[in-house]
């Protein structure tokens, strides 16, 4: 059970996102070079970067929502997960650059343009706050759209700093708050790209969807009517927003058509509590040897001789 709602919704908004955004860049770039203010011209660099996560963005957004074929039964969801992790990576990478910039206008300060910067800052301002509004109407929290506002985040509160700067440069001429805004933008750039770093990679690696403690799910399982014992439980994430499980449920010796009941008891559990959809569940008649000690997946195809049938 997969949702396909938001698909079309963020796909235009991202699209038109990028051209607005495209065509701010140029406009900062120009700006800043011709201001001499390296916090503008900082803030075009992250536009940059903030336009190629709009162009990832969108792409895995299309890419994701594609049916699953013969050689992805899963479908497409690892698209946008890893162009979030691509984002985040180059944000943080634009950062040390942006870093560096700054210590040494900050040894060599420099006059700058306070009327231009004023003007290009509350453009930017505008047009992130527009794009912010345009992605959270969308409805989607999918971690590629989170991604992708907080990077408009990131901008709208850049853009504002800016502004404060050439305000405070106007009235005491006080330059160096230049390179210290570029500083503050740069810091600010890594504390929005962290979390998604953190989460990107948990599910890339395949590991517990955030949210979940596989302690509480083994004992809600083991709750359901009939459960004697469920060991090899993994959880793990196909995107940001599609879960599955797979584990083994030891059960009496019954057939198939009296075990039915528990698995839809244990499916209901799993969809109800924990928002897990797409679910393998193993039966079993006999103690695992290995219930005891956890499951190591075994790489040389030896397969186990159990009395058991799949259900899914």
């Amino acid at each position: 059970m997969h949702s396909h709602t938001h698909g079309p919704a963020s796909g235009r908004v991202l699209a038109w996102s990028l051209a607005a955004t495209s065509a701010f860049v140029v406009i900062e770039l120009i700006a800043g070079l011709h201001a001499h203010s390296l916090a503008l011209v900082s803030d075009a660099g992250h536009n940059a970067t903030d336009a190629l996560a709009l162009l990832l963005a969108w792409f895995a957004v299309y890419m994701q929502y594609k049916p699953a074929d013969e050689s992805r039964t899963f479908g497409y969801h690892r698209a946008g997960v890893l162009a979030a992790f691509v984002n985040a990576l180059v944000l943080i990478a634009l950062s040390a650059w942006m870093l560096y910039e700054s210590w040494l206008r900050l040894m060599s300060p420099m006059a700058v343009n306070e009327n231009l910067m004023l003007w290009v800052a509350g453009g930017g301002l505008l047009l992130n706050g527009g794009i912010m509004l345009g992605l959270q109407r969308s409805g989607s929290n999918d971690i590629n759209i989170r991604g992708a506002f907080l990077h408009m985040l990131g901008d709208l509160l850049g853009a504002a700093a800016i502004i404060v700067g050439a305000l405070v440069i106007r009235r005491f001429g006080w330059t160096q708050i230049d390179p210290l805004l570029s500083i503050l933008i740069s810091v600010l750039i890594v504390w929005t790209a962290w979390d998604i770093t953190r989460e990107s990679l948990n599910i890339l690696l395949e590991g517990l969807p955030r949210g979940l403690e596989l302690k509480q799910v083994t004992q809600a399982i083991c709750a359901v009517d009939g459960v004697l014992d469920v060991h090899d439980l993994h959880i793990w994430s196909l995107g940001s927003n599609s879960h599955a499980l797979s584990c083994h449920v030891l059960i009496e010796d019954m057939p198939p058509s009296r075990s039915d009941h528990i698995l839809h008891k244990v499916n209901h559990v799993l969809g109800d509590r924990f928002h897990v959809h797409h679910t393998t569940v193993q039966f079993e008649h006999m103690s695992c040897a290995i219930s005891g000690t956890g499951c190591v997946i075994p790489v040389d195809g030896h397969l186990h001789d159990h009395a058991h049938h799949h259900a899914h």
